[in-house]
């Protein structure tokens, strides 16, 4: 049963959403104008779509376009009424306004519209009042009737008021009272004033005369009552209203009047005297105010007495008001119009402005006095009801809409909010959501546990998730999700819980000579994600705009201090979340050559004295020790108990230093001792001797154990616990314990059980899991403490006798399956529900004939759930689950084990990718099939590619191979190339996680045995001293080419080339330098088996030699056919794999070339 949902005020989600009408301003029910201004009668209505508007007056429709007078404002129902050049009477009467959409129809209130008054006073001849001394007097008022009514006042003829006082006063209905007349009362101008609040206009009636004479003067003589009159009287009174109770009083000497109530006190907190006691004026009158109230008028011969009889009475009120309801289709809701009154008042109910008896006929709407039940609400019923509840004091109207809606669940708050807080404070992180019906909101930490709503989480109505006390370890994700039958929606926001901002090292006192350097330090510690401001303060303002004053990071100086420096300095570390703040005082002194002050701890206190001693206090004065040199910050007291703890002493107060007397509250029945201890900024003083012992006298205890809690600690207990009371706080001898419970909600009364010495007491045999009141008072022999509160508790709980039934699994995909149930019984939780708990667990892969059980999980799903999600599921498997009840006692029987499978999905990486065989331009692939299928196979892909030396990717080939297959030979590949393997494996769902693999073709043979045999070459002698006969003649030759050079000859390196005619030495490019036949790219690789750095030079190996060796700049390289080619021009080329150029002489490898 729905009893209303709230419609948010998000423009968002506002947009599209139907709404009836809903008054939102409206002028007052009893409306006063003044005939000077324009008329204005407020209605205003919200609704979807905006409403229209109409108007009655005088209960028949009032045609506001045919009156040229009267405006009503756009997209409002507020009329404007000109009344100039009309007669504002012309406009009075009874007017009610009417918005509508095609949703329902709202009504305000009737407002009456009535004209402000201010007639003129009657004409009359006044004669003089001739009056004897001593005797009452009465002058009346009688003002003219006017709307609202006047307020009434005496003057004279120089408009100063008339004194009063308790011999002369002016009642409430303007009359002015004498209860015994003076000869100065004689005057010709008492004059009563009556002034109109509404048109600000003041009427004054004719001078009244008074003549006091003395030619039979009055005697002295008892009280008597001259309003009211006779012995008593009855006056009614409106609850909430204000209650004036009057009574004067003639009388020779003048009396006073006192007042008192017969059947109870009267309300000191809404009661005032007025009038010199003769009014007594009540506000916010409540029911308890009716009664007999006697005032007593008195003097020195005798008293008199009168009674009024208060009955208090009520226009209604409400006791809970009919809200809006927003229902879904099918849903059942209530609404609810309670009112209280005196006399009771009636209730009428409308819709859409129609009483309910003549609207259509509804059957599913049941009225039932102050309630309306509807059932099975049903689209497009959606109307306005209104309650209507009055008696002959007044009425109440409320209009309340039902709003028919299916909506499916909205997260209004943001998503990824990030809510920071401080450690050990609260955090509350909100899901504010709206949807019809009203979605069910469920938590989740890091995406994965389930909160339930226990310690230290709470999760409130408007799904608000507070956390009691936040530790770092709340810290994370959090997750909320708003479903109802409709969908689901979730929303993601991050608590953040920083560590709290402490001052380290806090500011000291300092005493500074004049001119000398002062230092505070102020060491913070601070969570480092905050960003902290540090303020220093003088004397709880800002510093002083003077350079002398640095603030540093963690300090404040102050340079050549004067004595308008001397205060108090506060350090404050202020971050977004929280603050600290230290203080200290900088002392200024003149600076003397006397030697270093020595500063020590003060001596203590001496001569305690008791005074002033009482029941429950006495006083305690000391006479403070020598400061040396540090003044005294305060002052410790403290007490021993010679009866409860002797030889252990407590601090009981602190005093400022600049005291030397202490009040001390004090406990009954307790032996004290006091002593003090000073303290400066050096230390604490030693104690003081002993005070002198002081008793206090036993008592009934003042106080209740505290901490009660009643809770079972086994199915037919009830565990009354609480915390003992202190010797101390016992008050007297005998202290024991009244334990009293009684079952909640039962006829029964209370049991009683008196215990000592304990902390609690098991009352056994009870029902399981039913709520007990359960209170503790503490007793002693003076007496009992105080009226003990009722706290609520429970006996103890059982596990459930029964499982969940018509388990249903609901598979969404491969890794996710939604399991529903029915929910249990109350009868059969046997305690407080906590949730429901999922076991499941994978029986094996579908792929397997046999079982083999994998590790159970288990899920954990607060509240009165019927639902909840499995993630994490291996797809094509076989699962098994079951579900138990769970409440404080433990896990209830599992329901019967539920079977279900999951489809397939994309298999997981092959097991294993190896590399064999690895030839010049072939290798061999083998693999293993992945250890999760999750699924039938499909095949198998196969992709690959080249890569440089640089590290740079080549083209990739793709191959595709069946699920049988676990081998293949590769062929047509480079020699001595890296090439990078990618596999994975396939199913009907897609491809899987793609595992990597590299290998490297192997090198050239025969151009590796050519390199080995020049190695073996040039280890021979023979070799060695040709190479140095060449090597000599080069030098020869590169002297010769220096010097024709410099002599700007070109050396003729044609012409040797034409002396040789050795068909294996190319000539050169004229014009690039290099040879004509060997430029391809193949000439430009590295030897094989050489080590090649990432930069493509050669570098010499250690234990190898050839003739590269014997080169500068190893640009030699052989031929297809074995040769080896060197370069013999005056000037290197610049070589991709070289990166550098040189100019200087051919090498001699290089001219040996030319040679050969």
């Amino acid at each position: 049963m729905t009893t209303g949902l709230e419609v948010p005020l998000d423009p968002k989600v506002l947009e599209g959403l139907p709404q009836p009408p809903t008054i939102t301003h409206q002028s007052s029910k009893d409306f006063i104008i003044d005939p000077r201004e324009n008329i204005l009668i407020y209605c205003e209505a919200k609704g979807k779509p905006h409403p229209s508007f109409s108007w009655t007056r005088n209960g028949t429709h009032f045609d506001v376009e045919k009156d040229s007078k009267v405006l009503m404002k756009p997209s409002s129902g507020t009329l404007v009424i000109d009344i100039s050049g009309e007669k504002a009477e012309a406009y009075e009467g009874i007017y009610q306004c009417t918005a509508r959409n095609e949703h329902g129809t709202a009504v305000s209130n009737n407002i009456v519209i009535r004209q402000s008054r201010s007639p003129l006073w009657s004409k009359e001849r006044k004669e003089a009042i001739m009056v004897q001394v001593g005797v009452s007097l009465v002058l009346q008022c009688r003002p003219p009737a006017g709307l609202p009514p006047p307020i009434i006042f005496w003057m004279d003829n120089n408009f100063q008021r008339l004194p009063q006082n308790t011999r002369v006063s002016q009642a409430l209905n303007g009359d002015l009272y004498f209860s015994n007349v003076l000869l100065d009362d004689t005057r010709n101008d008492y004059i009563c004033y009556a002034r109109f609040p509404h048109t600000q206009t003041i009427q004054q009636k004719q001078p009244i005369t008074v003549k006091v004479l003395d030619s039979d003067p009055s005697g002295e003589r008892r009280p008597s009552f001259m309003a009211p009159p006779g012995q008593s009287s009855t006056q009614m009174a409106l609850r909430g209203g204000v209650l004036e109770l009057e009574c004067i009083a003639e009388g020779l000497p003048t009396p006073e009047v006192s007042w008192y109530k017969e059947s109870g006190d009267l309300p000191s907190s809404r009661m005032s005297f007025h009038n010199f006691q003769k009014t007594l004026k009540i506000a916010d009158v409540m029911e308890a105010d009716a009664g007999d109230y006697r005032c007593t008028a008195k003097n020195s011969l005798g008293s008199a007495h009168h009674i009024i009889k208060v009955n208090v009475k009520a226009a209604p009120f409400w006791i809970s008001a009919p809200r809006n309801l927003i229902l879904a289709p099918k849903e059942t809701g209530i609404l609810t119009c309670r009112v209280s009154g005196d006399p009771k008042p009636q209730i009428a109910w409308s819709v859409n402005g129609v009483p309910i008896e003549d609207s259509p006929k509804d059957m599913s709407r049941k009225v039932e006095d102050d309630t309306v039940i509807l059932s099975d609400v049903q689209t497009g019923s959606s109307a306005v009801y209104q309650c209507n509840a009055s008696n002959e004091f007044g009425y109440l109207l409320a209009n309340a809409f039902v709003n028919v809606l299916a909506e499916a669940p909205r997260v209004l708050t943001p998503p990824n909010n990030v809510y920071q807080v401080i450690t050990n404070n609260p955090a509350f992180l909100d899901c504010a959501s709206f949807g019809s019906p009203i979605p069910t909101i469920t938590w989740f930490k890091d995406s994965q546990t389930s909160i339930l709503n226990r310690d230290p989480y709470v999760i409130h109505n408007n799904g608000t998730l507070e956390i009691n006390v936040a530790q770092s370890l709340n810290s994370g994700k959090y997750t909320c999700i708003a479903s109802n039958n409709l969908g689901t929606r979730e929303n993601h926001v991050y608590l953040e819980v920083k560590e709290p901002t402490r001052i380290l090292a806090q500011p000291e006192y300092m005493v500074v000579q004049r001119n000398r350097k002062a230092v505070f330090e102020c060491k913070v510690k601070h969570d480092p994600t905050l960003i902290p401001t540090m303020n220093w303060l003088k004397d709880n303002g800002e510093l002083p705009d003077d350079e002398r004053f640095l603030v540093d990071t963690d300090s404040l100086t102050i340079n050549d201090v004067t004595e308008e420096d001397e205060g108090t300095y506060t350090c404050v570390m202020n971050t977004t979340l929280d603050q600290d703040s230290a203080s200290a005082m900088l002392t200024v002194v003149e600076a003397t050559p006397t030697p270093a002050i020595v500063y020590e701890e003060p001596d203590p206190p001496t001569d305690l004295e008791l005074t002033d001693q009482r029941e429950r206090s006495v006083q305690l004065t000391w006479i403070p020790g020598d400061e040396h040199n540090s003044p005294t910050q305060k002052f410790l007291v403290q007490y021993e108990d010679l009866l409860h703890q002797a030889g252990v002493w407590h601090n009981l107060t602190e005093e400022e230093g600049t005291k030397t007397t202490a009040h001390l509250d004090l406990s009954p029945y307790a032996y004290y001792s006091f002593r003090v201890l000073a303290v400066n900024h050096v230390g604490y003083s030693r104690p003081s001797q002993p005070s002198r012992q002081y008793r206090t006298n036993p008592a009934a205890p003042d106080v209740n154990p505290t901490d009660v809690h009643g809770v079972g600690t086994e199915h037919n207990n009830l565990v009354i616990s609480w915390k003992e009371l202190t010797g101390l706080q016992s008050n007297g001898p005998g202290l024991q314990y009244k334990v009293n419970w009684r079952q909640k909600d039962v006829e029964e009364d209370w049991s009683s059980e008196t215990v000592a010495n304990a902390s609690k007491y098991v009352v056994s045999g009870t029902p399981t899991f039913v709520p007990y009141e359960v209170k503790v008072q503490a007793v002693n022999d003076y007496g009992n403490g105080p009226a003990p509160e009722a706290v609520e508790g429970y006996s103890g709980e059982d596990v459930p006798m029964s499982a969940p039934e018509s388990v249903q699994v609901l598979v969404q995909n491969g890794t996710l399956a939604e399991v529903h149930w029915e929910p249990v019984l109350t009868s059969v939780v046997r305690g407080r529900l906590q949730g429901y708990k999922v076991s499941y667990w994978r029986e094996r892969s579908l792929h397997q004939a046999e079982a083999q059980q994998e590790e159970q999980q288990v899920l954990a799903f607060s509240g009165n759930r019927t639902d909840g999600r499995l993630p994490g599921l291996k797809p094509y498997s076989l699962y098994t689950l079951n579900i138990r009840v769970v409440n404080g006692k433990g896990e209830g029987p599992p329901s019967p084990n539920h079977n279900f499978e999951t489809p397939e999905g994309v298999p997981g990486p092959p097991s294993f990718l190896h590399i064999k065989n690895t030839n010049m331009d072939s290798l061999t692939l083998e693999w293993g099939p992945p250890q999760d299928n999750n699924g039938r196979l499909t095949g198998y892909t196969l992709k690959y590619q080249p890569v440089n030396s640089s590290n740079e990717l080549g083209p990739v080939e793709e191959m595709v191979f069946p699920a049988n297959e676990t081998t293949v030979i590769l062929s047509d590949l480079k020699y001595s190339t890296r090439y990078k393997f990618y596999f994975n494996a396939k199913t009907i769902k897609g491809s899987g996680p793609t595992i990597t693999e590299e290998a490297v073709t192997i090198m050239d043979e025969g151009k590796y045995a050519m390199k080995s045999n020049q190695v073996d070459l040039a280890t021979q002698g023979w070799f060695i001293g040709l190479m140095c006969a060449i090597a000599l003649l080069i030098l020869v030759l590169l002297i010769i080419c220096f010097i024709k050079r410099n002599k700007g000859g070109k050396y003729p390196v044609k012409e040797k080339e034409d002396a040789h005619h050795d068909p294996e030495i190319q000539p050169m490019k004229d014009d690039d330098g290099t040879f004509g036949e060997y430029s391809d790219t193949e000439d430009h690789k590295p030897l094989k088996g050489s080590r090649t750095p990432s930069n493509g030079t050669v570098k010499r190996d250690d234990s190898d030699d050839s003739l590269v060796d014997y080169g500068e700049g190893g640009d030699g390289q052989f031929n297809e056919d074995g040769s080896f080619i060197g370069q013999y021009s005056g000037k290197k080329e610049k070589d991709t794999h070289e990166g550098n150029e040189s100019s200087e002489a051919p090498s001699p490898v290089n001219a040996m070339n030319s040679f050969v």
